[in-house]
C-alpha cells in the first residue's frame, strides 16, 4: 500500500511561514482573504495538533522563533476584534494597584472603554480559538513562559478577555493566562494589567463548565503570595467563587472550586472570610468534608482550617457543622494510619481557635475535643503545639464541667510540666483573630466616670500596653470580682484588677459586676512595678482570653509564656478543695521549679497559688501524704532541687536564693498554722494513727517540719510512736523517690528540736599518741625486758610477749597461758588466723599500752575499704581475745580516720558495715550531726540503709540514739 503523500502542514517551516506572514499583513489583511485564511488556518491546526503537544515540540517552537509571530498576531486579531477605536496606551484596563481597596464588584477601567461586540466574527473566532490554545500549550513550559513574558505577550491577553466574550476564547485566554501565573514575575505583570476584574466578571456571567474551571485555576494561580492574595479578594474573586460552589453540580468544577478556595484562604485575611461567608460557601465546604474525592476533602477541610483565622466567620462556621468537622479531621491524622504532627499543624491551630468563642467552645467539648486537645498535650512529638493548646485551654476557664474533665484528664501534670520544662514560642495571631464574642471598639466615644477607658489610657500613658485593642473593653473594673476578700482596701483592689488586666484579654462567660473604683483615684494612685512583683494573699481574678497580650516595657517582665499554664492553675487552686489536682508530687514540682529556674522574676501569679493552698485547710492532708512540706523545705529553704540530692557538694547558687528561703519559710508556716490548729490536729492525729501504712510514715516524716509546739510534735512522735515508726520504714522500699532525703532532714530537724543544744561545736579529733609505749620494750635488738614467751603467727613471725603481762589481759589469755592447756607450759605458742597487722595492736594492748598509736596502726587511710582490711581483722581478734577495751579503742580509731567532719559521706556506710553498736552509734551521730550539708547526710543515711539491709535493728536503735541526743564520744 503506498504511503500517504505528505502535506505542507506537515513542515514546521511551512507552519511558522504562515504565522510570520499573517502576523505581518493581519487576518484578512490580504486582498483575497479567503484564500489566505485558508493556509493560516491550516498552519494553526498543525501546530496544536502536531507540533506543541509534547514538551521537545513546545522548546523546538519556541527555538524557532515561534513565539514572537504568534503573539504579534494575537495583537492584531484582538485589534481587530475591538473596532476602530482602541485605546492608545495599549489594549486592556487600567492597572489596578495591588494594595487598593475593592469590593464584591470589579473596578471600572480608567479611560474610555473599546467596544465589546458580543462575538467575533467567525474567522476571527477560530483564529483566536486556535493561536490561544497554541499559546497555552507553549506556556506550560518554563522557558517559554519566560519569553512570553519578555515578548510583552500579558496585555494582549488581558485585552483579548476584556474585548472578546465568547465562552472558547475567554476559556483559553483564562487557560494561558493562568500558565502564565505560573511564574512569581508574571504573576506581578498579570495583576498590574487588571485581569483580575475581567476574570472576576467572567464568573459571574459565564455559564460555560470548562471555561469556568479555566478562570477559577487562573485566579488560584494568581494568588501565589499573601499581597496577591489579598489584592483578589479585595477585587471581588472570593464570593463569587463561593457562590459557585454553592450552586453549581458538576464535580470538574466543584473540584477547582475547592483547590481555588484552599489557595485563595491561605493567611486568610477579613476581606476573604467576609466575601466567602457572604457568598454561602461555608455549608457547601462543610459538606464536601465528605467528599469521595480525597483532594476535594481535604481542600475543603483546610479551606475550614484557613478560615478560623478570622475571628468573625468563626461562629457562623460552627453552626454550619465546621468544629465537628475539623475534630473528626484531626482524630483521624492522629490516628495509627495518620500522618505526622506537620500535617496536623493547620488543624490544631484551627482547632485552637475555635476555643476562643463561646458557642464553639460548647460544641467542641460536646464532640470530644477536650479529649483531642489533652491527646495532643500528652504527645511529646507534639511539643511545638503545646503552647498554642494551653492557651486555648483558658478559653474553658468558667467552664465548671469542662474544668472537671480537664482535670480528670490529668490536665494539671501537664500544665506544671509546661512550667518545669521550657515553653516554647506560641505563634502570634492578627487581631483579625481574636475572640467574636467580644468585637473590638472601633471609635473611642468620650470618657465616662467609672468606667475602665480611664484605667485603659493610663495603661498606655505609662506602657504597659501599645495599643487599646491589647486590652478587651470586657475586662474592667466593672467586671472584676473578688469572692475570696470580700472587703479589700481600694488601693489593692486597683493593683490586682491592673495585674489581671495585663494578663490577658476577653472573658468567655465575665464574673458578675461589681461596684467599680474611681478612675481619678486609680489614676492617682498608679501602682510600681515593685508592687505589681509582690505576692499577693488576695485571689487571682482569673481573665480566660486565650491569645497572650502583646506587652511591651515593665509588663512584658512580669508576663511570659507560661501565663496560660498559670491562669489555668490559678482557676484550679480556687476550687474549695484544690488537693487532689493540684497538692501532688509532679504539679508542687512545676510550680516550685517554675519560681526558683524563671529567668527573671517569677510570675507572681504562681506564687499567690502557692500561697492560697498552703492555706487551704482542705489541703493540709494531701500536703502530707505527697510530701508537699518536705519538698517545699528542700526546694526552697535549703535551696536542693530534687536532681541534685545525691551529690555532696553545696546547693548550687541560684539568683534570689534569700526570695526563695523566705518563700520557703512563709510557706511552712503558713503548713504550720493549719497543723496547729484543732482541726489540724485531729487531721495529722488521725493521719498517724489510723492512716495506711504509707500515709503513717508520710505523717511521721512531715511532723517536724510543720509542727512547732513541743506538747503536739512530743506526743505524736515520742508518745504514740511516730518517729518509732519513721525509722522502721528505712529499712523497707522508699514510698517516694526522694525519701531518703527527706527522711535524713527530717530526723535532723528533729535532733535539734529535742536537743537545740547537743552538737553545737563539733569536738576535734587527736590521733597523735597520748601516752608511752610498753611492748617497745620487748622490740629491738637488744630489748630492756626479756620476753618469756613468744606468739607465732600464720605468716611464721613470732611477735615476743611475757606470759604474766598476757594472761592479765584478759579471761582468753589467763585459761590459755596459765590454765591446764598445753600451751601454758610452751615457750612458743602459735595463735592461728591472725594476720601481723592485726596482731599488732593485740601485743600492744595485752602489755598495757593505752593510747600510744598502735591501734591506728591496721586502719586504712580514707578512701580504701574496710571491709576486708587489717581494721576488720583487728576488731574481729579483739572480740575473739575477749578484749573490749581494745575493741573500743579500735572502733574510736577507726571513726577518728573514717569519720572526720569533712570525710566523705560515702565512708559511713563502710563503717556501718564493721558492726558493734558503737560504730553504729557513731555513724547516726555523724549523719544526723551539725554542720553536714542536706546533700551529704542524705547520701550517707542512704549508704547506712544500704549497709544495713533487711536487718534494720541496729540502724534503728542508733538513729534513735542520734535523734535522742544519747551519743558516744566521737
Amino acid at each position: 500500500m503506498a504511503a500517504a503523500k505528505p502535506t505542507p502542514t506537515d513542515s514546521l517551516s511551512f507552519c511558522l511561514a504562515q504565522l510570520t506572514a499573517a502576523a505581518v499583513e493581519g487576518p484578512g489583511g490580504g486582498k483575497d482573504s479567503a484564500a489566505n485564511e485558508a493556509p493560516l488556518s491550516r498552519a494553526l491546526l498543525a501546530l496544536r495538533t502536531r507540533h506543541v503537544k509534547a514538551a521537545g515540540d513546545i522548546e523546538r517552537f519556541r527555538a524557532r522563533g515561534g513565539l514572537r509571530p504568534l503573539l504579534a498576531l494575537l495583537r492584531r486579531t484582538a485589534a481587530v476584534a475591538a473596532g476602530p477605536a482602541p485605546p492608545p496606551a495599549g489594549p486592556g484596563p487600567a492597572p489596578l494597584p495591588a494594595t487598593s481597596t475593592g469590593s464584591a464588584d470589579p473596578a471600572p477601567s480608567s479611560g474610555p472603554a473599546p467596544s465589546a461586540p458580543t462575538s467575533a466574527p467567525a474567522r476571527l473566532r477560530r483564529t483566536l480559538d486556535l493561536a490561544l490554545s497554541i499559546l497555552a500549550n507553549c506556556c506550560t513550559e518554563g522557558a517559554c513562559r519566560t519569553e512570553v513574558r519578555r515578548l510583552g505577550g500579558i496585555l494582549p491577553l488581558v485585552s483579548i478577555l476584556q474585548c472578546v466574550r465568547t465562552d472558547s476564547i475567554q476559556n483559553r485566554t483564562a487557560r494561558a493566562l493562568g500558565n502564565l501565573a505560573m511564574e512569581a514575575e508574571s504573576c506581578g505583570d498579570i495583576h498590574r494589567a487588571g485581569a483580575v476584574p475581567l476574570l472576576v466578571e467572567i464568573l459571574t456571567a459565564s455559564q460555560d463548565s470548562q471555561c469556568l474551571q479555566s478562570v477559577v485555576r487562573a485566579l488560584r494561580n494568581l494568588g501565589d503570595s499573601p499581597q496577591h492574595r489579598l489584592a483578589l479578594a479585595q477585587q471581588g474573586a472570593v464570593r463569587p467563587l463561593a457562590e459557585l460552589l454553592a450552586t453549581t453540580s458538576d464535580p470538574a468544577l466543584t473540584s477547582a472550586l475547592a483547590r481555588a478556595l484552599l489557595e485563595l484562604s491561605r493567611g486568610c485575611s477579613r476581606a476573604c472570610a467576609e466575601q466567602l461567608s457572604l457568598g454561602g460557601g461555608l455549608g457547601p465546604l462543610v459538606s464536601l468534608a465528605t467528599h469521595p474525592k480525597r483532594t476535594v476533602r481535604d481542600a475543603a477541610i483546610l479551606t475550614l482550617a484557613n478560615l478560623c483565622a478570622q475571628g468573625l466567620v468563626r461562629p457562623a462556621l460552627g453552626n454550619a457543622g465546621g468544629v465537628e468537622v475539623l475534630l473528626s479531621e484531626l482524630r483521624r491524622r492522629r490516628g495509627p494510619s495518620g500522618a505526622g504532627p506537620v500535617s496536623q499543624q493547620a488543624l490544631v491551630r484551627a482547632v485552637c481557635l475555635l476555643c476562643r468563642e463561646a458557642i464553639n467552645r460548647a460544641r467542641l467539648r460536646d464532640a470530644g475535643g477536650l479529649e483531642l486537645l489533652m491527646s495532643l498535650l500528652r504527645d511529646p512529638r507534639a511539643e511545638a503545639f503545646h503552647p498554642r493548646v494551653v492557651a486555648a485551654l483558658v478559653g474553658f476557664l468558667y467552664d465548671t464541667g469542662a474544668l472537671g474533665r480537664l482535670q480528670a484528664l490529668g490536665l494539671v501534670p501537664l500544665l506544671a510540666g509546661q512550667l518545669s520544662g521550657e515553653v516554647g514560642e506560641e505563634e502570634e495571631e492578627g487581631r483579625e483573630a481574636a475572640s467574636c464574642d467580644f468585637p473590638e471598639e472601633r471609635t473611642p466615644g468620650p470618657t465616662e466616670a467609672g468606667s475602665f477607658r480611664s484605667l485603659r489610657s493610663w495603661l498606655i500613658s505609662e506602657g504597659y500596653v501599645v495599643a487599646p485593642g491589647d486590652i478587651s473593653p470586657d475586662w474592667s473594673p466593672e467586671h472584676c470580682s473578688l469572692p475570696e476578700l470580700p472587703s479589700v482596701p481600694v488601693r489593692s483592689l486597683q493593683q490586682q484588677c491592673l495585674q489581671d488586666s495585663l494578663s490577658f484579654s476577653t472573658v468567655s462567660h465575665s464574673p458578675p459586676p461589681t461596684s467599680a473604683p474611681n478612675p481619678a483615684t486609680l489614676a492617682l494612685e498608679t501602682p510600681s512595678t515593685s508592687q505589681l512583683e509582690t505576692p499577693s494573699h488576695s485571689g487571682d481574678i482569673p481573665n480566660p482570653s486565650p491569645p497572650p497580650l502583646r506587652i511591651s516595657g515593665r509588663a512584658e517582665e512580669l508576663w511570659g509564656r507560661e501565663g496560660p499554664a498559670l491562669l489555668l492553675l490559678s482557676r484550679f487552686s480556687q476550687a474549695p478543695d484544690p488537693s487532689g489536682a493540684l497538692v501532688t508530687g509532679p504539679a508542687l514540682q512545676g510550680l516550685l521549679g517554675y519560681v526558683t529556674g524563671a529567668p527573671g522574676p517569677p510570675n507572681p501569679r504562681a506564687l499567690r497559688i502557692l500561697t492560697r493552698l498552703t492555706c487551704n485547710p482542705a489541703c493540709l492532708e494531701a500536703f502530707v501524704r505527697s510530701y508537699g512540706a518536705a519538698l517545699i523545705r528542700a526546694w526552697l529553704v535549703l535551696g536542693v532541687a530534687p536532681d541534685d540530692w545525691r551529690t555532696s557538694k553545696p546547693p548550687r547558687a541560684r539568683t534570689g536564693d534569700r526570695k526563695h528561703r523566705e518563700l520557703g519559710e512563709m510557706l511552712l508556716q503558713n503548713l504550720t498554722v493549719q497543723a496547729e490548729s484543732p482541726f489540724g490536729v485531729g487531721a495529722l492525729t488521725h493521719l498517724l494513727l489510723s492512716g495506711t501504712p504509707e500515709d503513717r510514715v508520710a505523717c511521721a516524716l512531715t511532723l517536724p517540719f510543720i509542727c512547732r509546739k513541743p506538747a503536739l510534735w512530743r506526743r505524736l512522735l515520742l508518745d504514740q510512736g511516730g518517729l518509732r515508726l519513721l525509722l522502721t520504714a528505712l529499712s523497707r522500699p522508699a514510698p517516694h523517690p526522694l525519701f531518703l532525703f527527706f527522711a535524713a532532714d527530717s530526723l535532723s530537724c528533729l535532733r535539734c528540736l529535742i536537743s537545740p543544744s547537743v552538737d553545737s561545736t563539733q569536738p576535734s579529733v587527736d590521733s597523735s599518741p597520748t601516752s608511752p609505749c610498753l611492748y617497745g620494750q620487748l622490740l629491738g635488738p637488744t630489748p630492756s625486758l626479756a620476753p618469756d614467751l613468744h606468739f607465732l603467727l600464720d605468716s611464721g613471725l613470732r611477735l615476743p610477749a611475757i606470759r604474766a603481762s598476757a594472761a592479765d589481759a584478759s579471761p582468753f589469755f589467763r585459761a590459755l597461758l596459765s590454765g591446764g592447756f598445753a600451751e601454758a607450759h610452751l615457750s612458743l605458742v602459735p595463735l592461728r588466723g591472725l594476720s601481723p597487722g592485726a596482731a599488732w595492736p593485740i601485743l600492744h594492748h595485752v602489755h598495757g599500752c593505752r593510747g600510744c598509736g598502735a591501734a591506728l596502726q591496721p586502719i586504712p587511710p580514707p578512701g580504701q575499704p574496710l571491709l576486708g582490711s587489717e581494721a576488720e581483722a583487728a576488731l574481729e581478734a579483739a572480740g575473739r581475745f575477749l578484749l573490749p577495751i581494745l575493741e573500743e579503742e579500735l572502733e574510736e580509731a577507726v571513726g577518728s580516720v573514717h569519720l572526720r567532719p569533712c570525710g566523705p559521706p560515702e565512708a559511713v556506710g563502710e563503717v556501718f558495715r564493721l558492726g558493734g553498736t558503737r560504730l553504729a552509734a557513731k555513724c547516726a551521730h555523724w549523719t544526723l550531726g551539725p554542720g553536714r550539708s542536706p546533700q551529704a547526710r542524705a547520701t550517707a543515711l542512704a549508704g547506712l540503709v544500704e549497709a544495713a539491709g533487711e536487718e534494720g535493728g541496729p540502724l534503728t536503735e542508733a538513729l534513735l540514739g542520734a535523734v535522742m541526743g544519747k551519743r558516744g564520744r566521737l
